[in-house]
This record gives structure tokens, C-alpha cells and sequence, in this order.
């Protein structure tokens, strides 16, 4: 059979697999996984890379500790402005930080994305004329994560097991390795825990529409959760690998 006689699908096959990994590599080495996975020891500048620096942090943090710190302030002596003011300082906090990555030719995923979900639950918290659902939109995102990652798992195919995969340059092969499946499992099973506590303490404040102590919990459960888990899951995956290629050598 001649090349032209080949079936197109066979011919193409390796060229699109190899775009598919080239794809998967680049956006795997855009999450905080990806930032960590070229260090070699842990350190607050390797966490701080990998949560996109100072200013990835602020853009994190800031528009929802600016709302909860306008709410709490004006709820009491202008109940009716209380909540516009609030959420738009949030709005503001997030197009500053958007149209200054612009202005400095950086890259803006996420303050667009930042910025898109600010707005969005903005709007549809003033629209509804309920603050508490300023959170709604973040709960629903928690909840599809939950889902996805724990879905991953019982189809044998952990999300952190398939990024790692893309980082390292091994395709699926993880899941080969009883060892580097294993940490696949432990690992997204461990971000399943964050999403479901987040949704465990907020779900109830967000039903019973206490504002306040859901903006706090938020607030807490945001960033300062994430570290841990991102370094525990480099941790282990770093771990893993180190043992796998000392067997290897």
C-alpha cells in the first residue's frame, strides 16, 4: 500500500498525538503544579512562583478582602449602599489588576478570569438583590471541580495523575507504575478534600444568607488552603518520581 493509500486517520496519528501532548504540557506548566515542578527543594519563593508571585496573590486575595471589609463597615450605617460599594471595589480591584498586566504585555488568563468571575458574581448578586449571592458562582465552581476530580478517580484516570503526565513528558505511562499511580489517586483524592470542606462549611452560611461569615470563610479557605495542598502534591509527586528514576538508573 502507498502512502497515498494509507488511511489519513493512521497517517496523522502520530503528528496529532504529539500535539496533543505539546498542548497538555504547556497548559499543565500554567497551573501552580506546573510552576512547582522544575524546583528541587521547597522554599516561599518556589510556593510564591507558583501562585504567580506578589501580584498573583493580591489578585487572589484583594477584590474579596475589599468586599468583605466595605460590606462589614457600611451594612449597619447604609444598609442600601453597603453592598454596591462593596462589590465595586471588588470589580475595580480586579480590572486594575487585569489592565495592568495588559499595559505591561504580561500574560492576563488569569486576571481576565479573575476579573470575569468578580464581575459576573457582582452582577448577579445585585441583580437578584441578594449580597450572599456574590458566592454562587464560586460554590458552583467548587462543585464541578469536586465532581470532576472525583469522577477522575473512579474512572481510573486521576486528573493529577494526567497532569503530571504532561509535565513529565510521559504520556499515560503513570499509570503503569503502581507507584506513580498510587500518588495520582492520593493526590487528587486530596484536592476532592478541599473542594468538598470549602462546600461543607460555605453551602450552609450561603443557604441561611449570612454574608458576612461566608465572604470570612472565603476568604480563609481560599489561598490559605491552596498552599498546603499544592505542596503536598509536589511533595509527593516530587518524591515518587525521585524514587522512580533512582529504580530506572
Amino acid at each position: 500500500m502507498t502512502d497515498a493509500d494509507e488511511p489519513k486517520g493512521e497517517k496523522d496519528a502520530p503528528a496529532d498525538d504529539a500535539l496533543s501532548r505539546t498542548l497538555g504540557a504547556a497548559a499543565a506548566k500554567n497551573t501552580g503544579l506546573g510552576a512547582l515542578a522544575s524546583e528541587q527543594a521547597p522554599s516561599g519563593d518556589a510556593l510564591l512562583k507558583a501562585m504567580g508571585g506578589v501580584r498573583g496573590v493580591c489578585e487572589a486575595v484583594l477584590p474579596g478582602l475589599a468586599f468583605i471589609v466595605l460590606y462589614t463597615v457600611l451594612i449597619t450605617p447604609l444598609p442600601d449602599s453597603a453592598v454596591p460599594v462593596a462589590l465595586g471595589a471588588s470589580v475595580l480591584i480586579a480590572l486594575v489588576f487585569t489592565v495592568w498586566r495588559v499595559i505591561a504585555k504580561e500574560n492576563v488568563t488569569q486576571a481576565v478570569a479573575g476579573l470575569i468571575g468578580v464581575g459576573a458574581s457582582a452582577i448577579l448578586a445585585i441583580a437578584t438583590n441578594r449580597p450572599v449571592n456574590n458566592f454562587a458562582l464560586g460554590l458552583g465552581i467548587d462543585a464541578l471541580y469536586g465532581v470532576a476530580f472525583l469522577v477522575s478517580v473512579l474512572v481510573r484516570w486521576p486528573i493529577i495523575g494526567i497532569a503530571v503526565g504532561y509535565l513529565y513528558g510521559e504520556g499515560v505511562a503513570w499509570r503503569k507504575h503502581r507507584a506513580t499511580y498510587r500518588v495520582a489517586v492520593i493526590s487528587t483524592l486530596l484536592w476532592l478534600a478541599l473542594f468538598v470542606a470549602r462546600l461543607v462549611v460555605q453551602v450552609p452560611l450561603f443557604l441561611a444568607g449570612n454574608t458576612a461569615a461566608l465572604a470570612i470563610a472565603h476568604l480563609v479557605m481560599g489561598v490559605p488552603l491552596y498552599v498546603p495542598v499544592l505542596l503536598v502534591t509536589w511533595l509527593l509527586v516530587r518524591d515518587v518520581y525521585a524514587r522512580k528514576n533512582d529504580q530506572q538508573a
